[in-house]
């Protein structure tokens, strides 16, 4: 066993003796005090040894029965392989043959399709046999995929070490506001999420996991808001680990009094670029947030805002276990909790992981990111635009639900729109654009803008199942309408 492992089995069985009594679990039906979690996880692992397998495969709802699952598996050292309930089906099919996922722990929903993907059921596993070798980096912990930009999930093998360390790390970040009941509100699929609820554990907190139907979330963006804030009400949570979008829900309903966020003392947010001022309207609300960032090939975060170290617009400073430093060309470059490789591919051995994102830090060591190496555009003037700064600061503000901005060789930028609501003017959404370009230097500003009769979805193939921009698939099919005033301009001269 590793020595993460066995430290983090050693905090658990502390937990069990010392304060046994205390709610660890609550689940939608099924709750667990430390004691029965404790039992029910070596229940759970002398059964996985009993199937001598390497990797299982979760397909589970956020519950107890997950999380205790999970455990077993990490304990047990195996590899877990968890599905995020947003996959397609195609997509989930691809993750369980390369992976070669000998058991998996499925809702019933998903008997039809295992049966289809050459499953049998006996007790509560489906099992497979492979005949091909396993092309899977020895030591891998978590088998977690992404979506990417193609649809075709890239699976990235993590080590219990990089696992667990930013596990611990996350614990500590958040040790100063005593948070002793965190509410997992992204699937456990989520790598983020499931090390935020490792970290309730380490802590000896309560960890919160009603399913996504009880939350009232949908897929990869879908969101019944209502349901969504009765349930924060009725379960009280003092952490929670947001993506901006939940963010700026939580913010817009708190604003409305249809939410107070008296009893949050820790809420995480990352997985996009957050805008500044969605930030500020937060902390004048008494949210408590703290922006991080991170990706699945480093174990996820590598930075994040503390209590006593925050400073909104940046993602923070570098957590203890891991060193960055920024390239030439202002790549953030990124030492420590390294994957041990993509799932089929070589092993990865270099020192420093390129993350493809482009940032630069204040003289304090704050880091700020300014985009996505790869997506930024050059406008016809030679100035550099990363589009996703401002489509975070058109998103994250009252109208905007979906922006797309394009201005590559062109004098004038141009964004493509989908409103929150159908009943949005076209007066409502040109203020919200006048407001965003305030804020921003005029190479950036929003020029010319053309409201969507359709918003980016997987099923229109523009945005990926995660709910990313299919960047190249966009400009193809509205190139007509993202380069008419250019053209337009080039006639009149």
């Amino acid at each position: 066993m590793s020595p993460e492992i066995e430290r983090f089995k050693k905090v658990l069985r502390s937990h069990a003796e010392r304060k046994p009594h205390t709610l660890a679990l609550w689940g939608d039906q099924l709750t667990l005090d430390y004691a029965k979690l404790y039992a029910e996880v070596m229940y759970r692992q002398q059964r996985l040894r009993e199937e001598n397998v390497k990797v299982v495969a979760l397909a589970l709802n956020n519950g107890a029965e997950a999380m205790l699952w999970d455990l077993a598996i990490l304990f047990e050292g195996l590899t877990c392989l968890t599905l995020p309930p947003f996959f397609s089906q195609a997509q989930r099919r691809h993750c369980l043959e390369q992976s070669h996922a000998e058991r998996v722990i499925a809702e019933p929903e998903l008997d039809v399709e295992l049966q289809a993907a050459g499953y049998e059921k006996t007790g509560e596993f489906w099992f497979k046999t492979f005949n091909s070798p396993n092309r899977m980096p020895e030591g891998t912990a978590k088998l977690t995929f992404t979506s990417g930009t193609t649809g075709t999930p890239k699976g990235v093998c993590l080590s219990a070490e990089s696992i667990l360390s930013v596990a611990r790390e996350l614990d500590q970040a958040s040790k100063p506001t005593r948070p002793q009941h965190h509410l997992a509100l992204l699937p456990l699929a989520i790598l983020l999420e499931n090390l935020g609820c490792y970290a309730a554990l380490y802590a000896g907190a309560t960890l919160s996991l009603p399913s996504q139907k009880t939350l009232g979330i949908q897929g990869a963006s879908g969101v019944d808001v209502p349901r969504l804030l009765g349930c924060l009400t009725a379960r009280a949570p003092e952490s929670l680990i947001l993506v901006p979008q939940l963010l700026l829900m939580l913010v817009s309903a708190a604003e409305q009094k249809a939410f107070s966020p008296d009893s949050l003392r820790f809420a995480a947010v990352g997985g996009a670029r957050v805008c500044e001022e969605l930030l500020h309207r937060a902390q004048r609300l008494g949210v408590p947030v703290y922006e991080g960032y991170g990706l699945s090939e480093c174990a996820s975060v590598v930075c994040l805002n503390r209590p006593q170290a925050r400073r909104p617009g940046s993602v923070g400073k570098p957590l203890p276990h891991v060193e960055i430093r920024l390239a030439d060309d202002g790549e953030v470059l990124i030492k420590g909790s390294t994957l041990l490789g993509y799932l089929g591919d070589v092993p990865f051995t270099d020192e420093w992981w390129p993350s493809g994102d482009l940032g630069e830090f204040d003289p304090d060591g704050f880091l700020y990111l300014r985009g996505r190496k790869k997506h930024q555009f050059v406008t016809s003037f030679g100035r550099n635009v990363n589009p996703e700064w401002v489509e975070a600061e058109l998103t994250q503000r009252r109208h905007i639900a979906q922006a797309f901005v394009y201005g590559e060789a062109m004098p004038r930028n141009h964004a493509l729109l989908w409103p929150h609501r159908p009943d949005c003017s076209d007066a409502e959404l040109a203020a919200a654009v006048t407001e965003v370009n305030e804020t921003l230097p005029d190479y950036a500003q929003v020029h010319h803008w053309t409201r969507l009769d359709q918003p980016f979805t997987p099923a229109n193939g523009l945005l990926t199942a995660n709910g990313r921009p299919r960047r190249d698939a966009i400009v193809e099919h509205y190139r007509a309408q993202l380069t008419e005033f250019a053209l337009s301009e080039e006639s009149a001269s």
